[in-house]
């Protein structure tokens, strides 16, 4: 089934300039998960990365293989250009479910909510198939109620449980208490572990 939201669709997005999704810099939850990282080898991906400020914070901070993957050319461009010493060979443009690699950590920022609902579950299988043994996908969703308007779109906790249970050990899933003010009180962190 073909997804409504497709590269043309996000190549638009950014030459609208209609990214009210992009916060300018990176999200402070994922930077307070960040700051207890002490392994700065970690292979990380960020799919649907968009101008990714977490790639670039990321890197500030010495962590030596961060990968971002974007159906969409032009904010892996913005990114080069707001960050010239970002590996451009480490800036994938692709879809992410055609994607083939293992990675440590996967960060959700903003790609679940984008996706067509329809794509969940094949989302969940993805990213458990993309984490080496032990891997952890770590991140954000939001929490209200799913609508057929979007992106983004919403989900909830019961259903997140119920989506990622299946392939992953869940070692966290609560109320962000650090979101941004605008996100506040919308925003689950979570920590999931590959079975």
């Amino acid at each position: 089934m073909k997804t409504r939201f497709d590269k043309i669709f996000w190549e638009n997005k950014y030459h609208e300039k209609a990214t009210g999704w992009d916060i300018g810099y990176a999200s402070t939850p994922l930077v307070d998960y960040f700051k207890q990282l002490t392994n700065k080898k970690l292979k990380i991906l960020i799919p649907g990365g968009g101008n990714c400020y977490e790639a670039e914070y990321l890197f500030e901070q010495g962590f030596e293989n961060i990968f971002v993957i974007d159906i969409a050319e032009q904010p892996l461009k913005n990114l080069k250009t707001r960050f010239p010493n970002f590996p451009v060979e480490h800036l994938i443009h692709d879809d992410y479910f055609n994607h083939q690699e293992k990675y440590d950590l996967i960060v959700e920022q903003t790609f679940f909510c984008a996706l067509d609902p329809f794509l969940r579950q094949k989302y969940a299988v993805k990213m458990n198939d993309l984490l080496a043994e032990k891997g952890k996908l770590i991140g954000l969703l939001f929490d209200f109620e799913l609508t057929e308007a979007g992106p983004p779109f919403g989900g909830s906790e019961a259903e997140y449980l119920q989506l990622f249970s299946k392939k992953f050990t869940i070692k966290k899933l609560e109320r962000c208490y650090n979101s941004i003010k605008p996100r506040a009180g919308r925003e689950l962190f979570f920590i999931f572990e590959k079975i």
